[in-house]
């Protein structure tokens, strides 16, 4: 599967990304929010793996897609859409250091929420993030999506508690923008 936008593709993950997806996993700056455990090699490998399974399920219902440039094939991060019951969805997005602060992460999740909006007539999408992830939040803020709940230090990992923020938005709010 494949969904275009003016600058970027966003695929099915092939096997031929598992480097490019370790070597952006296992970027410091990455790891600040996810645990050790799934930053290694071995469980990026994995998720490839199950990323490429997931592409082939009937009745498809995670969409975690490579985004790589149009002009020129180069993997550059990952998005999902994972579809739950009663027409909801998960969103995210993660977009490689060096191709950061270029729009790449705000064109890939509206992409992503035209996809679940139009193609599968969702009602709500929301991302959840650590409090701290300031990026992600900003770029939930830029696409229309609204914080929704805040949860005080409701995750432990890294030896400390953290707090989680959820952002969304309705597709009568999605749109709202595209008026």
């Amino acid at each position: 599967m494949i969904i275009e936008s003016n600058r970027l593709i966003l695929r099915d993950f092939e096997a031929r990304d598992a480097d490019a997806y370790c070597t952006f996993t296992s970027d410091p700056k990455y790891q600040r929010f996810y645990s050790e455990e799934d930053c290694s090699e071995e469980q990026s490998r994995r998720l490839v793996t199950m990323f490429i399974a997931q592409s082939q399920e009937d009745n498809r219902s995670k969409f975690q897609m490579a985004v790589v440039l149009k002009e020129t094939g180069v993997f550059i991060g990952t998005a999902g859409l994972r579809i739950e019951s009663d027409r909801q969805a998960s969103i995210g997005c993660g977009i490689g250091r060096e191709y950061q602060s270029s729009g790449y992460a705000k064109e890939a999740m509206e992409a992503l929420l035209e996809f679940g909006f139009d193609v599968h007539n969702l009602h709500r999408v929301y991302a959840e993030t650590i409090s701290e992830n300031t990026a992600a939040i900003r770029l939930c803020h830029m696409v229309g999506m609204r914080e929704e709940a805040r949860f005080m230090e409701n995750k432990f990992f890294k030896g400390k508690w953290w707090s989680t923020v959820v952002m969304a938005m309705l597709k009568s709010e999605w749109l709202g923008t595209r008026s």
